[in-house]
C-alpha cells in the first residue's frame, strides 16, 4: 500500500508529519485522547465524539479489525482519528473488515506514524486543542492558521447533529435468560423513554436486559410529549460537547422532576445538573478511555468505569437536596448524584460499556426497581 504523507497541526502552532490512512482530504475538530487498549470500534461509533479527532494512546490499534455487532451507532462519528501504528491484517474470527478500509468507507481521515505519546503529552499540559489534520496541505503555516480558525467545541449544540430525528421503539437486547427472570416477576415491562442526544446502542440494549421496554425520543421532544407517552420512567442519554447551549433540554427535565424516575448518563448527567441549578465546566483535557477508577461513596467500593467527557458538573454549585454518589479518583471530579427528594439519580461515566466489566450494572437495576 502506497505511504500517503499526512500532517496534524495544532493551535498552539505544533506540527505532526505521519502517513495517512483510511480516507483522504482535510477534517478539524478537538483533539483528544482515549486511553483504552481495546475498543476501536465502539470508540469510532460513539456520538460523543461527534466534532473531535481521537488520538489512541495504545500503540497498535486494528488488530482485531471491524465487526457487525461492536457498533454503538450506525456510521463512525469522530471527526478524525490518530494512532501509532495501524494493524494492516487484522486476526479475529469476527473481523469483516480492516480499519484503513472502515475509515476509507465512510470518509474518515486517519493518521498513524507520529509521536502519539508526545501528542498526548502535549495535550495534558496544554488541554485539548483545535487541530486540522490534511493529507491535502502540507504547508505547516497554512494548516496551523486553519486549526486557528477552527470553531470551538465550547457553545455548540452538537447534539442536533446527532439526535434521532423522530421516535422508534427498540428491540434488540442481549439475548440472555435475565430478561425473561425479571418479566416472570412483573406484570408487564416499564415502559421507558429514552431522551436521545446521541445514545450509545449499548444504553437501550441494558434496559431491554433489565425488562423495559424503550422508545427513543428527539433530544428536543418537549416535557408534554414525552409525559403523554405514559412512561414509567425517563432515561437522559449520554450525547457529545457541551451542555450548556442546550437549553431546551434543561427547560424538559425540569419540568420532569418529580413526576417520573429520571436516569441519565454522561450528558445526560449534565444536563440533570443544570436542571437542578448547578454549573458546568470544560475540564482541562477530559476524561476518556476503559480505565477510569471511581469511588461509590455509599458503598466505599471503587469502580472501573468507561468514560468519555470534555465537561463536568461543578459539585459545589449543587443545591442541598441534591447528594454526590461517586467521585472519580484520578481528580475528585463529579461522577455521580442523587436528588433527596426526587426519584432521579444519575452517573458521569458508563456503566453500559463494561468496564469491570459488571462494576457498574447495578445502576440499570435500580432504575428498574426506582420504576416499581
Amino acid at each position: 500500500m502506497a505511504s500517503i504523507p499526512a500532517k496534524l497541526a495544532l493551535e498552539d502552532g505544533t506540527v505532526f508529519s505521519g502517513r495517512g490512512f483510511g480516507a483522504q482530504g482535510e477534517t478539524s475538530g478537538e483533539v483528544v485522547f482515549n486511553t483504552s487498549m481495546t475498543g476501536y470500534q465502539e470508540v469510532l461509533t460513539d456520538p460523543s465524539y461527534t466534532g473531535q479527532i481521537v488520538t489512541m494512546t495504545y500503540p497498535l490499534i486494528g488488530n482485531y479489525g471491524i465487526n457487525d455487532e461492536d457498533r454503538e451507532s450506525k456510521l463512525p462519528q469522530v471527526d478524525g482519528f490518530i494512532v501509532r501504528e495501524c494493524t494492516r491484517i487484522p486476526s479475529n474470527f469476527r473481523s469483516h473488515q480492516t480499519l484503513d478500509g472502515y475509515l476509507a468507507e465512510h470518509g474518515i481521515l486517519g493518521l498513524e506514524g507520529i509521536d502519539t505519546r508526545a501528542l498526548v503529552r502535549r495535550i495534558r499540559v496544554r488541554g485539548a486543542m483545535r487541530g486540522v489534520l490534511s493529507t491535502i496541505d502540507l504547508n505547516d503555516q497554512s494548516l496551523v492558521r486553519k486549526a486557528l480558525d477552527c470553531p470551538s467545541i465550547v457553545g455548540r449544540d452538537l447534539a442536533r447533529t446527532v439526535m434521532p430525528p423522530q421516535a422508534s421503539a427498540w428491540k434488540d437486547g442481549f439475548n440472555s435468560p435475565f430478561i425473561t427472570q425479571v418479566l416472570t416477576r412483573s406484570k408487564r415491562p416499564h415502559r421507558v423513554v429514552a431522551l436521545d442526544f446521541g445514545m450509545k446502542w449499548n444504553i437501550p440494549r441494558c434496559l431491554v436486559e433489565m425488562g423495559c421496554e424503550v422508545t427513543g425520543v428527539p433530544g428536543s421532544t418537549s416535557a408534554k410529549d414525552i409525559l403523554a407517552l405514559d412512561p414509567d420512567g425517563v432515561f437522559v442519554s449520554n450525547g457529545p460537547g457541551d451542555p450548556e447551549p442546550l437549553g431546551y433540554a434543561v427547560d424538559t427535565i425540569r419540568q420532569l422532576l418529580g413526576k417520573k424516575p429520571i436516569f441519565g448518563i454522561c450528558l445526560g448527567h449534565q444536563l440533570l445538573g443544570l436542571a437542578f441549578g448547578a454549573k458546568t465546566f470544560k475540564l482541562k483535557f477530559g476524561h476518556r478511555g476503559a480505565n477510569q477508577p471511581v469511588l461509590n461513596q455509599k458503598t466505599g467500593k471503587v469502580e472501573i468505569t468507561t468514560q468519555n467527557h470534555g465537561f463536568a458538573v461543578d459539585p459545589t454549585t449543587l443545591p442541598a437536596d441534591v447528594e454526590v454518589t461517586h467521585i472519580n479518583l484520578n481528580d475528585n471530579t463529579l461522577e455521580g448524584m442523587r436528588h433527596m427528594r426526587y426519584p432521579v439519580f444519575s452517573v458521569q461515566y458508563h456503566p453500559e460499556a463494561s468496564a469491570g466489566p459488571h462494576d457498574s450494572t447495578y445502576l440499570f437495576e435500580e432504575f428498574r426497581k426506582m420504576m416499581e
